[in-house]
């Protein structure tokens, strides 16, 4: 008949561990900080469930009998494994391992992310993060339904059920080839755009556009002549002098490799700003929170890099 594991104590396997190495039940209650009489209590439950001596005494000598011989090894496994799992665990409770799934959009999620997820791996190398590609218009969404721990990107309407913090702000800023006619400027006016065929990368980018310009004159409004699915598509699109785009200026981390220069956009200058998410009603592990609290000061160091882009 199987024994009932909840009739085992670890405290009466380390006793009869200690006893069985140190051939002494006072030398057991020395290491274990307990008394002889608590030893050969602890001992003699663990005999009463095993239904089974596990040493023989004499004056002299404690030896293990042949049953605790055999039992021996097992009652260390559950000590080794026990003790794994007490490091295991302090190792989660000081966020130094566990698993964390982080959500971003493509310009986010293969530059900055993976940089930051680097650095922090250094100090905390049993950490394991995943990033998973989010459209920007999912982020808020992916956090919700605890399809990723964490999320990072632009700006949205967030429920009760999401926290939003800033990590930083980034300009809305015009993308062009050096060829571009808005190239020879140093900022452009809203009221310029209306000359120059744009692309939009992505429909968050459109309605966003869209939205810094609702109050704005009707002569003012931009409307895309063309709407791609990705930021890098539109980068390509403007590197060849076919339109210009319209994105945060921490896109530069990219922009830069298309040959693009960076123009302000003024009349009104338009921020948009770079959210860490994470949920507001279900517990984020200690190693989505350490990494969430690194991630807000890394952000902000990692920005300004961004836009390092060289004009011509």
């Amino acid at each position: 008949m199987p024994v009932a594991l909840s009739r085992f104590s670890l405290r009466q396997i380390e006793a009869f561990s200690a006893i069985a190495e140190l051939h002494s039940f006072s030398g057991a209650g020395e290491r274990l900080g307990m008394t002889s009489s608590a030893i050969s209590q602890l001992l003699a439950e663990l005999e009463s469930i095993l239904g089974f001596r596990l040493f023989d005494r004499t004056t002299r000598r404690v030896t293990l009998s042949s049953a605790g011989r055999d039992f021996l090894a097992s009652a260390e496994s559950v000590l080794r494994h026990a003790r794994a799992a007490e490091m295991a665990a302090a190792d989660v409770r000081q966020r130094a391992a566990g698993v964390v799934r982080i959500g971003a959009p493509l310009v986010l999620a293969s530059t900055a992310i993976p940089a930051a997820i680097r650095e922090y791996l250094i100090d905390r190398p049993k950490v394991v993060i995943r990033i998973r590609d989010v459209a920007v218009e999912s982020l808020v969404d992916s956090v919700a339904s605890a399809d990723v721990d964490l999320a990072v990107g632009p700006d949205r309407a967030t429920p009760a059920s999401v926290q939003s913090d800033v990590a930083f702000d980034s300009r809305w800023v015009l993308w062009c080839a050096p060829s571009h006619p808005l190239a020879s400027l140093k900022t452009v006016r809203w009221s310029r755009l209306r000359e120059v065929s744009l692309v939009a990368a992505g429909r968050d980018h459109e309605r966003s556009v869209a939205q810094m310009l609702v109050n704005a004159p009707t002569d003012a409004r931009i409307t895309p002549v063309d709407v791609v699915g990705s930021v890098t598509t539109a980068l390509g699109i403007a590197s060849q002098g076919l339109a210009a785009t319209l994105a945060p200026a921490y896109v530069g981390v990219l922009a830069r490799h298309f040959g693009l220069v960076m123009r302000r956009v003024v009349g009104p200058e338009t921020i948009r700003h770079v959210c860490v998410y994470r949920s507001a009603v279900r517990a984020v592990s200690p190693a989505a929170e350490g990494f969430a609290e690194f991630l807000l000061g890394w952000l902000k160091k990692w920005e300004p890099e961004t836009t390092r882009v060289r004009a011509r």
